[in-house]
């Protein structure tokens, strides 16, 4: 039996939809449905039952993937990464700039002394990550979305606190139970600094700690979180930003908090893979590396 086909029939198998295996194959959806008809004609059994969205394993679909995907993927292996270690295989890793910078990148780089090659792609949306991930583009995704289906798997990376700051000279103006009291009031009042005019992060903490949606616009509007910090520090106004971000400049005095909540607002990040991927060994290295890193973040 040729081994591509079975390649084939696994990946369709994972992804649940022949659209979705062409684009991870790197083959047309015609080839994909072509080589799946050849492979039922060989084993003279159907193997997919075809559905408005995508496809469903037979009984027999189900169990020849149970058999046979375990010694595919060994002999993808042995062929893709080699005899020993990482090989040179290159990891497809994506993420907000700011946690793919200051944490994923640093966490992963004894790898790259194995052998493992690092290629990053930075999206500030995770819809955005998540689709290049479904669609082969990337290996590793770092996520605050949590996808849904079962190309895509999901495991709790760690937890974002997000921290109101500002320079000490705005914080002076502002005392804590003013704020506790008349959040959104004295937002109206203060300059803000955001990545985005739709408010991302000040609409989370408002909602969060204030429960109400904020009535202001962003008076500086900037690219990434880490540009938001430096405006925030130079005294441009408000900001809310992940405490591992801004610990540096909180401690240095540059940035203060404007308010500690009993229960500060979190953020959860996962690390999203292709159903499957962990069989590859760099990809499970550097999976299982990250996680353990992020046990300290």
């Amino acid at each position: 039996m040729d081994l591509s086909l079975l390649r084939t029939f696994v990946t369709v198998h994972r992804a649940g939809s022949f659209t979705r295996a062409a684009a991870l194959l790197g083959l047309s959806q015609p080839a994909v449905t072509s080589q799946i008809r050849t492979l039922e004609r060989q084993l003279g059994r159907p193997l997919f039952l075809r559905q408005a969205r995508g496809v469903t394993p037979t009984t027999v679909g189900d169990e020849l993937a149970h058999r046979a995907a375990p010694h595919l993927d060994a002999l993808m292996e042995i062929t893709e990464v080699g005899l020993h270690g990482l090989g040179t295989r290159t990891l497809h890793l994506a993420g907000p700039p700011e946690l793919v910078s200051l944490r994923a990148l640093p966490a992963l780089t004894p790898l790259v002394a194995e052998g493992l090659t690092l290629r990053t792609s930075l999206f500030a949306a995770s819809e955005d990550s998540l689709d290049g991930l479904a669609a082969g583009r990337h290996d590793l995704v770092l996520s605050t979305a949590r996808p849904r289906g079962g190309l895509l798997t999901a495991t709790p990376l760690c937890d974002e606190e997000h921290v109101l700051v500002a320079a000490p000279r705005w914080a002076a103006r502002l005392a804590p139970d003013v704020l506790l009291s008349k959040g959104s009031v004295v937002l109206e009042q203060l300059p803000v600094i955001e990545v985005h005019e739709s408010l991302p992060f000040v609409a989370r903490y408002w909602s969060a700690v204030f429960e109400s949606k904020p009535a202001a616009s962003a008076t500086v509007v900037v690219p990434d979180l880490r540009a938001a910090l430096e405006s925030a520090a130079a005294g441009a106004g408000l900001a809310v930003l992940p405490r591992y971000l801004c610990e540096d400049a909180l401690e240095s005095g540059r940035l203060v908090t404007l308010l500690e909540p009993p229960v500060p607002p979190l953020r959860t990040y996962f690390l999203v893979v292709r159903a499957g991927a962990l069989t590859l060994t760099h990809i499970a290295r550097a999976h299982e590396t990250l996680l353990r890193a992020a046990a300290g973040w």
